[in-house]
């Protein structure tokens, strides 16, 4: 599948219709949400006939992409009940399957490295300090072959040595510097809109 393809899909789902400022709820926007798995299938062979996992899939837009790049399985975990339900008619509507899983990141009890590749846009932990990084190392313990994920470039140093030195990561390289349109979804949120850099990295994790 061509990048203008899987663009275009991604640009047709839906998304948080009342999100939650404190699951910082934003949509991975179909540019970002495109370019990050085309890169990880036609520059690592990451997705096609690979088991995926989402973590914090939201409305299912990572998910989504992932099985259309031929996925051999795709799983979504959020611990939203609604996000989860427009993420089902997401997958629904573009005639993929994806398993979905409600539960706490936090708290997953998987274990091993059951998964090859996990993708995530995680909550950037300006509403909950470290959030990301939960994310991170909840990911870090369940795939075996690659970590993908968007983190504000701000954070960048920060990230690299926890993943090093905290995250069992063999390897944590930023693949590109990406602007995140961050719409006004908020009351809080005094502009239209916002850019934020964010990093797209991919973490390699260690074999256990």
């Amino acid at each position: 599948m061509k990048l203008k393809q899987l663009e275009g899909l991604l640009g047709d789902l839906q998304q948080f219709s009342n999100p939650k400022v404190e699951l910082e709820q934003y949509p991975t926007g179909p540019h970002i949400a495109s370019r990050m798995l085309f890169t990880a299938e036609n520059s690592y062979g990451d997705i096609s006939d690979k088991v995926v996992a989402d973590f914090g899939c939201g409305c299912g837009t990572l998910s989504a992409a992932a099985a259309l790049l031929d996925a051999s399985y795709v799983m979504g975990f959020d611990i939203d009940p609604q996000s989860l339900e427009t993420a089902t008619l997401n997958a629904e509507e573009l005639e993929v399957e994806i398993d979905f899983v409600q539960c706490d990141i936090t708290n997953l009890e998987l274990k091993g490295q059951i998964v090859d590749t996990a993708v995530m846009n995680p909550p950037f932990g300006t509403r909950k300090k470290g959030a990301d990084m939960e994310f991170l190392s909840a990911a870090m313990k369940v795939a075996s072959q690659a970590v993908y994920s968007l983190h504000k470039t701000s954070t960048r140093e920060h990230i690299k040595r926890a993943a090093l030195r905290d995250f069992n990561a063999k390897s944590a390289e930023v693949l590109c510097e990406l602007q995140y349109d961050l719409p006004k979804l908020y009351k809080f949120h005094k502009r239209k809109e916002v850019d934020i850099a964010v990093d797209l990295w991919r973490f390699e994790p260690r074999q256990n």
